[in-house]
Formats: structure tokens, C-alpha cells, sequence
């Protein structure tokens, strides 16, 4: 029997986003969690009040999306959203920035959307991460956009939901990284199935791996 490596067990959030998650997949999702001892699980918000009552006593948190994958619903549906998921039991709240608003150049859009957000979800005392699709940005638009996120304090910024194309890499850590406020953190995500892929994020800067290879992050 491989043994657990425990090192890095508390930067995974144990993820589950497909389609056809099931009540018995969420099951074992967060019992895996325990098992390991990972910071939480990300799981879609139809699952919220389920992983509620089964990490329940428990030091693992939920984690669950909004406005995922694409990000661009309107602004009050996204709010609306988060809200429920936190109402049901979520703890953090990964929410999609709206990519294709940046890509249009309305970036007074963007900004409202981000602000509503995280106000929202501050305002219920919860972690906001705002994913951000590094692949899908140029840096004057990843770096325009983090100077939004600085601007209204958000928790984390992500690179990836995962559903769209990645770069996810050390490169791109350092990247965010020169550009947050000291005090916001970083959420990489997207094709990171091995340790050393894990470890190297977390050596540029990473402070939480979201993976849905996680056991096998942890060579079991």
C-alpha cells in the first residue's frame, strides 16, 4: 500500500465540477477528503446542502462555483446564486469573472461584477475567489483585471475553471503574483495531476491547489 503524502494535503480542494456528479460521486468526494485531510471539497452548487451535512463536524470546507463555466450571466444572477450556495452551507465561493465583457473592452462591467460579488459575499462573512481564465487573457487584461481585484479586496484570484483552455504553470503564478496586493491569495487550478506539478505551483506562489486528480497528487 503506497503511503499518503501528507505535505500537501491541506492545499487541495478535492474537485468535482462534471455534469453528471451524482449524490453517490459527492459521497465519495468528501469522504475522500477526510481521509486525507484535504482543505475542502469543490463541488457544483446543486450538491451544497448534501456535502453540508456529510462534512458536517468536520474541519473540511466547502467550496462550490457560480457563474460557472463561462461567466458571463448578468451580474444579479451570479449575486443571486453565490447567495443560495451560501445560504445551503458553502464556505467559499468560486465565481468566473466575466471574460467575455473583457474581451469586449467594457471594463466597467467587469468592475460592477466584481465589486457585487465580493461585496456579497463579504458581506455574509465568506471567501470570494474570482477565477480569471489566464489563458484566455493578455497580460494587459490579466494585469487590468487584477488591479480590479486588488481594488475591492477580493480573497483569491484562480487561473482556471478548468472547462476552458489552461496555462496553469508556475510562470503564470509569478505572473499573478507580481500583480495582487499583498493579502490576496492565489488559487491554482487546471491539469494539475501529479505532485511536482502541485509542489512547483506552490513553490511560485500558490497558496491552494483546486484538482480533481487529487489522490493522485498524493501518490495513492
Amino acid at each position: 500500500m503506497k503511503q499518503k503524502d501528507t505535505s500537501i494535503s491541506n492545499y487541495i480542494e478535492h474537485t468535482y465540477l462534471q455534469s453528471n456528479t451524482n449524490g453517490l460521486i459527492i459521497e465519495r468526494v468528501c469522504k475522500e477528503a477526510i481521509e486525507n485531510n484535504f482543505y475542502g471539497v469543490c463541488i457544483p452548487p446543486f450538491f451544497v446542502p448534501k456535502a453540508a451535512e456529510l462534512l458536517a463536524d468536520t474541519e473540511q470546507k466547502i467550496i462550490t462555483v457560480a457563474g460557472f463555466p463561462m461567466g458571463y450571466a448578468n451580474i444579479f444572477a451570479k449575486v443571486e446564486e453565490m447567495k443560495r450556495a451560501i445560504n445551503e452551507g458553502a464556505d467559499e465561493i468560486d465565481v468566473v469573472a466575466n471574460i467575455a465583457a473583457v474581451k469586449d473592452g467594457n471594463w466597467s462591467h467587469v468592475k460592477n461584477d466584481i465589486q457585487s460579488l465580493t461585496s456579497a459575499a463579504h458581506l455574509k462573512g465568506k471567501i470570494i475567489k474570482i477565477i480569471l481564465e489566464t489563458a484566455l487573457l493578455t497580460n494587459d487584461e490579466l494585469k487590468q483585471i487584477c488591479d480590479i481585484c486588488n481594488q475591492f479586496e477580493v480573497n483569491f484570484v484562480k487561473t482556471a475553471t478548468g472547462f476552458s483552455e489552461v496555462n496553469t504553470s508556475p510562470e503564470v503564478i509569478k505572473t499573478l503574483k507580481s500583480y495582487i496586493s499583498k493579502g490576496i491569495k492565489i488559487k491554482a487550478s487546471g491539469g494539475i495531476a501529479t505532485r511536482q506539478a502541485a509542489l512547483d505551483l506552490i513553490n511560485a506562489g500558490a497558496d491552494r491547489i483546486g484538482a480533481s486528480k487529487s489522490l493522485k497528487i498524493m501518490g495513492l
